[in-house]
């Protein structure tokens, strides 16, 4: 029986618990998934401070006309403890601490300036030009969440509350393997019905670009011998990601070998094209991937299912796909009987097919960078605004 995307996603998702978690230096936690919440013990900014150049003063003295005093200067860096007198004013850089009973800053070029005082050809109100302490982040406010990726800006964000250490999720370490005796590493000659393997490197790059980190195995002969010396060296792994060899053909070892080892093999049909012949099951700990050996339809079933399950094996808690509108510039068709996700060009808010569409066509999944999904027997006109996902 074939299962719908949403029942076989559901199935995966429901299998699947996080991994345990590990300390790394805030400058290794980059794209790791934070496993700890995190909670402001230092307020952004620390400090009222100047947002320009200029001379902090008492919005009451500063008025337009009005002369000042220049008290003393605080550049930034170390607080001076300077503080403000009646009609006077103190030279403050941007970034500067605010002095004690100050509550404006007039800019430099609001100003003119004589050696001991200022003129003030522009008054400013109460506040103006100044950063509030806290105004920003303040303490006990969340920073960052169980199960974010941490990428530049929150990890900056982090950084400011002065943490050298980060709690993350494990990366996933995927066992990546493909089977098949036409298959040939690069750099090796071919020979008559032979070619170079490409499934392994797409594979790996989908899985290191998943959060987790790829093993590459060899090249798995058509033999028993061989399924079963990879798959119970791979069964050391969190996960293992196959290509070929899961359909139902004489040559298809993967499922009985798995079988062999004790592996519960949960699903191994879907109702999608590029992909029918989908697998998902595990060994002890190890959740097991089966992808078909075209390479489109291993594209397009790691990314529906494999991927939000390495997701949330690494810790993350948003596991959903990134989606757009776009609006088509052709025709699509879909004549068979399950959904198709079509490959094309995203860009300017259009979405245009691209290269041919089958299964084995990697050339044109190559020009493409994004899925549009077709029902089955629908026909959506040029000019309609359809869901894709970038890719």
């Amino acid at each position: 029986m074939l299962l719908s995307e949403e029942e076989t996603l559901d199935r995966v998702l429901e299998s699947v618990s996080r991994l345990g978690t590990e300390n790394v230096s805030i400058w290794e936690a980059g794209n790791r998934v934070l496993a700890q919440e995190i909670v402001a013990t230092v307020g952004l900014p620390r400090f009222d401070n100047s947002t320009v150049d200029g001379y902090a003063v008492r919005a009451r003295d500063a008025v337009t006309g009005s002369t000042l005093a220049i008290a003393g200067e605080q550049a930034a860096g170390p607080d001076r403890g300077l503080s403000l007198g009646d009609g006077e004013a103190i030279r403050i850089l941007t970034g500067a601490p605010i002095p004690k009973d100050a509550d404006a800053v007039v800019m430099q070029e609001d100003v003119d300036r004589s050696e001991k005082s200022i003129l003030v050809r522009d008054g400013v109100d109460r506040g103006e030009n100044i950063r509030g302490r806290g105004g920003d982040l303040c303490e006990g406010q969340t920073v960052a969440r169980i199960g974010s990726l941490l990428n530049a800006p929150i990890l900056a964000a982090i950084a400011s509350q002065g943490l050298r250490e980060l709690p993350v999720f494990k990366r996933p370490r995927v066992a990546v393997i493909a089977t098949g005796n036409e298959l040939r590493s690069q750099g090796e000659p071919l020979g008559p019905g032979e070619i170079y393997d490409t499934n392994r490197l797409l594979l790996a790059q989908l899985v290191e670009a998943s959060g987790a980190t790829a093993e590459v195995f060899d090249i798995v002969q058509d033999t028993e011998e061989a399924h079963l010396r990879s798959f119970e060296e791979a069964r050391a792994y969190d996960a293992i990601a196959v290509a070929g060899g899961v359909s139902v053909g004489t040559k298809d070892l993967v499922k009985p070998t798995l079988q062999k080892l004790g592996a519960t093999l949960d699903l191994w049909r879907v109702s999608i094209k590029p992909g029918k012949p989908f697998m998902f099951g595990r060994s002890g700990n190890t959740l097991i991937f089966g992808l078909p050996g075209n390479p489109v339809s291993a594209f397009v079933t790691f990314l529906l299912f494999s991927r939000p399950a390495l997701w949330k094996l690494g810790g993350r808690t948003a596991w959903a796909l990134p989606h757009a509108t776009a609006r088509l510039t052709e025709k699509l068709i879909n004549t068979g009987d399950r959904p198709h996700y079509m490959r094309g060009i995203y860009e300017g808010g259009t979405f245009r097919p691209v290269g041919r569409q089958e299964s084995h066509a990697l050339y044109g999944l190559s020009l493409a960078n994004a899925l549009c999904r077709v029902e089955p027997d629908q026909t959506i006109a040029a000019e309609s605004f359809v869901d894709v996902i970038p890719v």
